[in-house]
């Protein structure tokens, strides 16, 4: 359980008054009731008559906690199991990490799940002088959701990909630097690009540009890596966004395209790039960049992308790789049968 930074005085200041004319309950109390409840396992009857409220309030203020990050849940994969899923991932693929969450039968829970692992594991691995490139999608924008305390790092988050107006924030990998900044410590900086061109001539005038070439280049020195893997299919989020249309998509498949790392890279079952009009179009990090950085991590949190994230362990780039449970041992049971 965490204490919410700030003192009890600015809690205080910061509580309201109800319709009904009583105070709201700050969160100073919410925490001590919390405290209460996970660390001395006081039942909630008797939270109710030491702070005179009924029961139903009580219940809402530990979910209260819970949604504040005052308290913090999580259950861990099955040690032992998760042991030697990472050995075997090791021996098979040669990567040194394998983050595992345990399964949920609802797609955004199991996201915050992997999310989860990921930020436990960068609050480990984050010191002064650090600079991480970021991806974009939604499996590294949940990480910044999961609040932390807080802590003053000298380190950077740099996007490494452009931007693009119809992605929205969680697509945006300048928006989530942002956020990682305000959840790990840090500064961001920005990639002052598009994502997406139009042909190959015009990416190769934006990457000659000063300002693109500084970020990138920044970029390119990053420790830490963040990326997504993406499954081809006609209705991907680069599709949704205006991209590519349907039918690039589906020639891409035909042309070998399986899946692609960090929004636009295309990789074939073989961990190949896939030859296919769409590269070449977008402003940011290629593979070959990426595998120059000490630790890529990659996060997949869909079973949906259990080929593109077997495909992208091909590809030699990914140092840890961040997932579930249930879809490394799909992995490797399609490992072994491909």
């Amino acid at each position: 359980m965490r204490r919410r930074s700030g003192s009890r005085d600015a809690a205080q200041a910061a509580s309201d008054a109800k319709p009904n004319g009583r105070t709201e309950v700050t969160l100073d109390q919410v925490t001590e009731i919390a405290a209460l409840y996970y660390l001395e396992q006081v039942t909630q009857e008797e939270l109710s008559r030491r702070f005179s409220m009924s029961r139903p309030t009580i219940s809402k203020l530990l979910k209260r906690a819970r949604e504040e990050g005052i308290v913090d849940i999580r259950v861990r994969a099955r040690p032992a199991a998760a042991a030697a899923l990472e050995q075997e991932f090791q021996r098979r693929f040669g990567i040194a990490r394998l983050l595992t969450a345990v399964d949920q039968r609802d797609q955004d829970a199991q996201r915050d799940s992997v999310a989860a692992i990921v930020a436990m594991h960068l609050d480990s691995l984050l010191q002064d002088e650090m600079i991480i490139a970021v991806g974009m999608g939604r499996n590294i924008a949940a990480i910044a959701s999961h609040i932390g305390v807080p802590v003053t790092r000298a380190i950077t988050f740099v996007s490494a990909i452009g931007g693009s107006m119809r992605a929205g924030e969680h697509m945006s990998s300048d928006h989530i630097c942002r956020r990682l900044a305000a959840r790990f410590g840090g500064e961001s900086e920005t990639l002052y690009a598009p994502a997406l061109v139009a042909d190959a001539q015009m990416r190769r005038a934006l990457m000659a540009n000063d300002v693109v070439q500084h970020t990138l280049n920044r970029a390119r020195r990053a420790d830490i890596a963040l990326i997504g893997i993406g499954d081809v299919n006609e209705d991907s989020n680069m599709v949704r966004m205006g991209w590519f249309s349907p039918a690039e998509i589906a020639a891409s498949k035909l042309a070998g395209a399986i899946g692609d790392m960090m929004g636009y890279d295309f990789i074939t079952i073989a961990g190949k790039v896939a030859d296919v009009p769409m590269q070449g179009r977008v402003i940011g990090l290629s593979l070959d960049e990426l595998r120059r950085i000490p630790n890529v991590i990659a996060i997949a949190s869909e079973s949906t992308k259990i080929v593109a994230i077997l495909a992208a362990l091909r590809t030699g780039t990914i140092t840890t790789l961040a997932t579930t449970e249930a879809n490394a041992r799909t992995i490797l049971e399609l490992d072994a049968t491909a």
